[in-house]
């Protein structure tokens, strides 16, 4: 009981960093590159003035110029955008490491998907998150002439690990993962290349040497990735509150379509000061990426039970619950892993099932995503029972 306690306190206080961070960089990110799309040339600027704008904001005026400095021109101050994503990215992994790399792994291993034992399910969720930042970084440090070809190639790879991670791990683990190896290729681009390019610019100005204009715009490419990455990190992040995408068994297909429509509805608000028809574009994205997600839920969706047949009696559902429910969800829970009844839900009463019965459809029945990751075993006759009880009206009596 106290490891719980302690784990679900570190889970909070871990999360709340991760959140604030988060929107921190998220939101330099996107303000700066809002910024590159909407400078405008000052007629009197030299050949190092880029572009100016000026931004209302908090009751001022903001006038904002972006420029190449002149040899020795450092300025006495000077303003760097890290910290954000360095936290982002460590309390990242501590979340990781706190909900499923420890623990036996218990939220990462799904029966009903792959036999895996903990050990192997850890080894596959660091690999994701370390291997795919060498491959995506590996592909741009060899292709990056060929952006094209580089893009084309990353693009692939991650198609094949959401397919692999799909088929082995659980789904929410599989989402969080990909998650995780977005964010670490984002956080690696801002430790690898943008922070060591801006780095390189600075020692130029302080030595007296002009600005290399290469050394800017590959700080700018891959800036420009963690853009587009932006969208389809933030859903993955969210995933584990949807267990209807998650748990489906086209979970592989939702993943991808979600992660093209984020990067897809990211890139039109990124050129939308230059091509007219953006709104459009965007509405068609979306349309069709929420058209496609409710045609595939649906698709995997079981049919509803039928109410004929014999009454099933509360006492068969009360078995049914104590047997594969309350060893997480009561007061005192048999899974010592778990604290006291998760999210309030608990099935000590028929008061309890009565209060709980639209959750037991949603997560027992329809998406089969509880027992999380079947650890107790429900069978389909199980669950078949819970659907005619449900369909019959869930009498408590």
């Amino acid at each position: 009981m106290l490891e719980a306690n302690v784990r679900e306190l570190l889970d909070v206080l871990v999360r709340w960093v991760h959140l604030v961070a988060g929107i921190m960089w998220v939101g330099n990110s996107l303000l700066f590159n809002w910024l590159d799309r909407n400078l405008e040339r000052d007629g009197g600027g030299d050949e190092r003035h880029v572009g100016r704008i000026w931004l209302l904001h908090s009751g001022g005026f903001y006038d904002v110029e972006k420029k190449f400095l002149a040899p020795s021109q450092m300025p006495r101050v000077l303003h760097w955008f890290k910290w954000q994503s360095y936290t982002t990215w460590m309390t990242g992994v501590a979340l990781l490491t706190l909900l499923y790399w420890t623990g036996g792994a218990s939220l990462m291993i799904d029966p009903s998907v792959a036999h895996l034992r903990p050990g192997q399910a850890v080894a596959i969720g660091v690999g994701t998150v370390v291997g795919g930042w060498i491959v995506y970084d590996g592909l741009f440090r060899l292709f990056g002439r060929f952006e094209a070809v580089a893009t084309g190639l990353s693009l692939a790879f991650v198609v094949g690990v959401v397919w692999a991670l799909t088929h082995l791990l659980s789904g929410r683990a599989a989402f969080i993962h990909v998650g995780a190896m977005l964010g670490t290729c984002m956080a690696g681009n801002v430790f690898a290349h943008i922070i060591p390019s801006q780095r390189t610019l600075v020692a130029a100005t302080r030595e007296g040497r002009p600005q290399d204009v290469a050394v800017s715009a590959h700080a700018k490419q891959r800036s420009i990735h963690n853009n587009y990455l932006t969208f389809p990190l933030l859903f993955t992040m969210l995933s584990n509150h949807f267990s209807v995408i998650t748990g489906s068994q086209y979970a592989a297909l939702l993943l991808g379509v979600l992660i093209v429509g984020g990067a897809l509805v990211r890139h039109w608000m990124n050129v939308r000061f230059s091509f007219r028809a953006w709104i459009p574009a965007l509405a068609a994205t979306v349309v069709a990426c929420v058209a496609a997600v409710a045609v595939v839920v649906t698709r995997g969706t079981p049919a509803q039970a039928s109410v004929d047949g014999a009454p099933v009696p509360f006492s068969s559902v009360q078995f049914i619950l104590q047997r594969r429910c309350t060893p997480c969800h009561s007061d005192a829970p048999s899974l010592v892993s778990n604290p006291p009844a998760p999210d309030g839900v608990r099935f000590a009463t028929a008061e309890d099932v009565a209060l709980w019965k639209e959750r037991i459809a949603a997560r027992a029945v329809v998406t089969r995503t509880m027992p999380l990751n079947n650890r107790t075993e429900m069978t389909d006759e199980e669950r078949d029972t819970l659907a005619r009880w449900l369909a019959q009206g869930a009498p408590t009596r």
